[in-house]
């Protein structure tokens, strides 16, 4: 006899020890008094190996020095910029562990109920300055990097932004986290560790937007702590049968394996640590000896390809099958994952699956986690064993669902085919949820068929088409708007139904903020020394109470504060002055005004609209008199966002901003007056070093498009001031910072269906309805910026249809910017409004934002560390 082995089992990974622990650790047992036994060897001697948070320079320099020895085999001679930074960020993620450790020690022992937010971008930024401030230790690293002989600005700039997101989704989602551990609140986030991220944009000599690959990994990721023994195994394609009771088997098709990696979100002014997860996608068997022995190199490595391939991009080009099928796959993949981590850890305190809602609440970032409802469903009938009824209960008690759009093409949906190919269980499911929800629909509103077919998740067509919406919807306990005017529209255009059907009161709204650690402190530190010395508040008490900044209303009349206020914006302009002459190599002058627009390219955003009030700008110095241009308010204006790698429009704008740009900037009869540049490879540190030396801001979505934005949130907070359309938190900035404060300019929400009807039923020709933008966009087919016919489907999308109201709104755009250079010609006034502006900006802070989730959503209150058991 020997031993044997099932052949199937070759090259599968050895898992004899199965992830049994919690990750918040074992808690001590303890003897009838309740006193703590330490688990094993010597207590003394644990306690003496313990470390605590580095908090002096000695131990901070000993810390740093360490990791160059050990963990990067480096030494004084060899050591570059690149290596300081990773030995100085191992050193911090050492204090961020100790926090980590005790903040999760102390959920376990509390047990309250947890939340977890589900998004599949967290646009992150650099992480070492951020963790600095929040540890309050960043003079002490300042000076302990300075006696190594760095300086603490070079090694910052070596950190590469993390690739985890690309716009407004995954920042917000940032924020909250940041904002979850400010707040000593227990949440979790759960997303996908990308090897690359969407792209690094370049431009071509043409102006043409081209996309590289942007390996952020390349140099290692010091900030994640990879967690190898946390693997769920995840399925795709194979076959469903269906059993009695709902219930059915998913057997066969494609296994891969979700790895954890951890990375420690650390709260400011506490020593509460969060916790972020990351999945990536690894092979169940990582290679096929068979296969390669017969010669068949790529069939070795097929499955390997596959899997690695989930977790590669972010948002893959869906313009594809390939595409498309790959994104349903990552959204699967992670939902899952992220499921199986959260029923583990909740089932490892000992309690049944029917107090899931009382320990466990999950939020939707977007439709894109919709798979999560089916995913628990089939969980809770398949493997759980509960009837239907129990498990939808559980559900629509766990689940909660922001809506970021009211726009139709973003509203996800996926064919029916291919999720039958990829996930034939979960098709199963979701037309059981269909017929179930349906057959309620019909009871309260009988023979009322198109009310049926709105409200199906099942969209009839060729293909049929999933409606994650409507699913995320009815499977949450409430669903909210991210601003007051956004949530009013969800109720009462896209939801309409079901909020006849279920009533208001599941259908809220939580307007979106931001931190002001990052978007204040961090990237403005001379305005946040100021504000701290004027109101003479410890810099803790009012970035975690941003309402303080009320205070500073009564400084506007000070002289010598506004002096102090508009030296620092100077000082910021010069610094972004600074960058592009570095990056670029082009000279900016600092002593115009600056105007910025920094978002992703979208036609609803109106990127477009900018830049042909640019041109009109431009012609109409190119027609006055010397004498007549030195009375212009000189204007510096800043473009900067990434367009999706298949929007050709969008492209085209990128194209036609940067060679408008070539134009002005060598015309000598206009380039003193104006000037305008495109900042390639948008990023949140690009955003840092923009947003501070903005003079004004634009914020010119197409009236009822835009659901909240955050970035016009963060210009504010800055001093920044707004001009804008009546559209998203717009409004809600107004409301607290003063009309008079901002400029608001275009059409209201109520005529926009309208507008549109009349442009396709009753239309003007361009000429006669706004001749000033029909001499702009003659001058571009013209061939003044480029080739004459190379930006007609741009100017055809104006010309034609005009979805987005630019020619209702150009004239009266003009005449907001036009205030906007009244306004700066009076300098203490703008400086005032400044001032009065960033006062105001209290209500949007993410701090609260996160607390209205937590009392008014998930249910949870805060755990702060230093509590006692």
């Amino acid at each position: 006899m020997t031993s044997t082995i099932d052949p199937k089992a070759i090259g599968k990974p050895v898992r004899a020890r199965r992830h049994v622990r919690t990750l918040t650790g074992y808690l001590p047992e303890v003897d009838a008094t309740g006193k703590e036994h330490w688990p094993r060897g010597e207590e003394e001697v644990w306690q003496a190996g313990l470390r605590g948070v580095d908090q002096d320079v000695p131990s901070i320099t000993k810390s740093i020095v360490n990791h160059v020895q050990t963990s990067l085999a480096r030494q004084a001679y060899n050591l570059d910029d690149l290596g300081a930074y990773q030995a100085a960020a191992l050193s911090v993620r050492d204090n961020l562990l100790v926090n980590w450790n005790e903040t999760q020690l102390n959920y376990t022992r509390k047990n309250p109920k947890r939340a977890y937010y589900l998004s599949l971008e967290f646009l992150m930024g650099r992480t070492l300055d951020n963790a600095l401030l929040n540890l309050g230790l960043k003079e002490q690293y300042r000076d302990g990097i300075k006696k190594l002989g760095f300086s603490v600005e070079d090694i910052l700039d070596k950190e590469r932004d993390a690739a985890l997101g690309n716009g407004g989704l995954g920042r917000l989602a940032a924020c909250y986290l940041d904002s979850g551990s400010s707040t000593e609140l227990p949440l979790w986030g759960y997303g996908l560790r990308y090897k690359y991220g969407i792209f690094q944009q370049l431009i071509s000599p043409e102006g043409n937007q081209l996309e590289a690959p942007d390996p952020w990994l390349d140099n290692q990721n010091p900030w994640e702590l990879p967690r190898l023994d946390v693997t769920y195994e995840v399925r795709f394609y194979g076959h469903a049968e269906r059993l009695s009771d709902s219930r059915g088997v998913w057997q066969g098709g494609q296994e891969v394996l979700a790895v954890a990696y951890d990375v420690m979100i650390p709260g400011y002014g506490t020593k509460n640590t969060n916790n972020l997860r990351l999945w990536e996608s690894k092979p169940k068997r990582g290679f096929d000896l068979n296969s390669f022995n017969a010669g068949n190199y790529e069939a070795a490595v097929a499955s390997s390809n596959s899997a690695d391939a989930i977790t590669s991009v972010l948002y893959p080009n869906d313009h594809t099958s390939f595409g498309k099928e790959l994104r349903l796959k990552q959204q699967y993949f992670w939902t899952a994952a992220s499921l199986a981590d959260i029923i583990r850890r909740f089932k490892q305190q000992g309690k049944p699956l029917k107090e899931l809602p009382d320990f466990v609440a999950i939020q939707l970032n977007d439709t894109h986690p919709t798979l999560a409802i089916p995913e628990l469903m089939r969980i809770l009938l398949d493997e759980e064993d509960l009837n239907w009824e129990q498990a939808w209960s559980i559900v629509t008690n766990v689940f909660f669902y922001t809506n970021h759009t009211v726009l139709p093409e973003a509203l996800e949906k996926w064919p029916v085919p291919l999720i039958e190919h990829v996930l034939p269980r979960h098709l199963q499911i979701i037309y059981d949820i269909n017929l179930f929800f349906l057959q309620a629909v019909e009871r309260k509103f009988p023979g009322d068929r198109d009310r049926l077919a709105r409200m199906s998740l099942i969209e009839e067509g060729q293909p049929k088409q999933v409606r994650m919406a409507h699913l995320a919807a009815i499977g949450s306990r409430k669903v909210n708007g991210v601003a007051e005017l956004h949530s009013d529209l969800v109720r009462t255009t896209i939801l309409k139904d079901f909020v006849e059907f279920e009533g208001s009161s599941k259908y809220s709204n939580v307007t979106n903020g931001i931190t002001p650690r990052r978007w204040l402190d961090q990237c403005n530190p001379e305005l946040s020394d100021l504000i701290t010395k004027t109101l003479k508040l410890d810099k803790v008490v009012w970035l975690k109470d941003l309402t303080k900044l009320d205070g500073l209303l009564e400084f506007t009349e000070d002289a010598a504060f506004r002096k102090e206020w508009a030296a620092i914006k100077q000082r910021n302009k010069e610094r972004l002055a600074n960058y592009v002459q570095t990056t670029l190599g082009l000279t900016v002058r600092t002593d115009a005004m600056f105007d910025v627009q920094i978002k992703r390219l979208h036609e609803y955003k109106r990127q477009t609209l900018n830049i042909l009030g640019v041109i009109h700008r431009y012609l109409t110095l190119k027609g006055q008199s010397p004498e007549e241009r030195k009375k212009a308010n000189p204007r510096v204006v800043f473009f900067a966002g990434k367009a999706a790698p298949a929007y050709y429009i969008a492209k085209l704008t990128i194209r036609l901003i940067v060679n408008v740009a070539r134009v002005i900037n060598a015309d000598p009869d206009t380039k003193d007056y104006l000037q305008l540049y495109f900042l390639p490879d948008y990023s949140v540190s690009l955003a840092e070093v923009l947003i501070p030396a903005s003079d004004i801001s634009q914020h010119i979505s197409t009236a009822g498009t835009e659901a909240s934005g955050t970035s016009n949130m963060k210009f504010c907070l800055n001093g920044g001031l707004l001009l804008g359309t009546v559209d998203g938190a717009n409004i809600e900035i107004a409301e607290e910072v003063g009309e008079s404060n901002v400029f608001f300019f275009g059409h209201l929400t109520p005529a926009v269906e309208d507008l549109r009807y009349q442009h396709l039923y009753h239309p003007v020709p361009l000429e006669e309805k706004c001749p000033t933008l029909h001499r702009v966009l003659e001058q571009v087919s013209a061939g003044l910026f480029d080739d004459a016919d190379i930006y007609e489907p741009l100017l055809n999308t104006i010309r034609q249809n005009d979805y987005y109201l630019l020619t209702d709104d150009f004239d009266s755009y003009i005449a907001a910017l036009a205030m906007v250079d009244e306004a700066y010609a009076d300098k203490e006034e703008w400086t005032k409004k400044s001032i009065r502006t960033t006062a105001k900006m209290g209500k949007f802070s993410s701090d609260r934002a996160i607390l209205d989730y937590a009392e008014s959503f998930w249910n949870i209150e805060p755990i702060p560390v230093t509590a006692k058991k």
